[in-house]
């Protein structure tokens, strides 16, 4: 989320969620005229190709980083990028965080079709938790999109902690339906990841995951994913997790020819599995933790 000082930008919180007419009203107006005047000559960042210090229309408008996950019609110039990147990380590093980039699927949760349930996992239709009061459950089944979802064990206490040590970003290779969905069974209030959700649709880079649309300093980012590959030119940020299979159907994906979780009726050890294991690494890890 663009914090404190971003006030360059001129888009408010409520325009970024295009709930507010009236600015979007202004916004039009502002197109209109831009047709009429000269082209912009700044090299900063744009709201739908337009300048966000005059309104007019940018001369080289395909150049800089496009931020999708904040506003579909948001692109930030290089230079731009650098600055605000700078002066977040001095913000954050002042609240004395670090950044956290977190994977979704096989390293917060584990995702199966419904189709694709075995007989041995049908039992878990009848276990799985109300969608109206998330925080109170781990299963839960999405028939809107014909999914079961399971968290993986100690994600609330990891959340909570380390959202004390990081600011956090979802970044997932999932397209952004899946991905938004997703966020409201781990963060429904929005208090730890609030609009940095970012899904393979909003990266620069096809088939391969980057920190290029993460606002802060690279040497202050920390990763947590469990495909080493999706970061081939980030691994020294790489913490990598161990694969989370609750679903037989993600065993065989990868591979594995064994039962799964779900089928053998078990699950990780909250107090001794993955997530509480790398929570006292990264504990270790950030400077700050006493």
């Amino acid at each position: 989320m663009l914090s404190r000082k971003r006030c360059k930008l001129d888009i408010s919180e409520s325009m970024r969620e295009c709930g507010d007419s009236t600015l979007l009203a202004n916004l039009e107006k502002r197109i209109e005229v831009s047709f009429e005047m000269d082209v912009c000559k700044h090299l900063v960042d744009s709201f739908g190709g337009l300048c966000s210090l005059c309104g007019l229309r940018l001369e080289e408008e395909e150049s800089g980083v496009t931020f999708v996950y904040i506003h579909e019609a948001l692109r930030i110039q290089n230079d731009e990028v650098v600055r605000l990147r700078n002066e977040e990380t001095k913000i954050l590093l002042h609240l004395r965080k670090l950044y956290l980039v977190l994977d979704l699927d096989h390293t917060l949760l584990n995702s199966a079709p419904l189709m694709h349930l075995t007989v041995e996992e049908v039992h878990l239709k009848s276990q799985t938790a109300s969608l109206q009061d998330v925080s109170k459950g781990s299963l839960f089944m999405l028939e809107f999109i014909r999914m079961m979802t399971k968290l993986r064990p100690n994600i609330r206490t990891f959340l909570e902690e380390a959202n004390q040590m990081f600011e956090m970003y979802i970044y997932t290779m999932g397209d952004r339906p899946y991905e938004l969905e997703m966020a409201k069974l781990l963060d429904p209030s929005g208090k730890y990841f609030s609009n940095r959700v970012i899904s393979r649709d909003d990266g620069t880079q096809r088939h391969q995951k980057s920190l290029d649309v993460v606002l802060g300093q690279e040497s202050a980012v920390l990763i947590l994913d469990d495909t080493e590959s999706a970061w081939a030119k980030r691994k020294d940020n790489l913490i990598l997790m161990e694969r989370y299979n609750f679903f037989a159907s993600s065993c065989h994906q990868f591979g594995y020819h064994c039962k799964s979780l779900s089928e053998l009726k078990s699950d990780e050890s909250e107090p001794d599995g993955a997530l509480s294991s790398v929570l006292k690494v990264l504990k270790r890890i950030h400077p700050y933790v006493l």
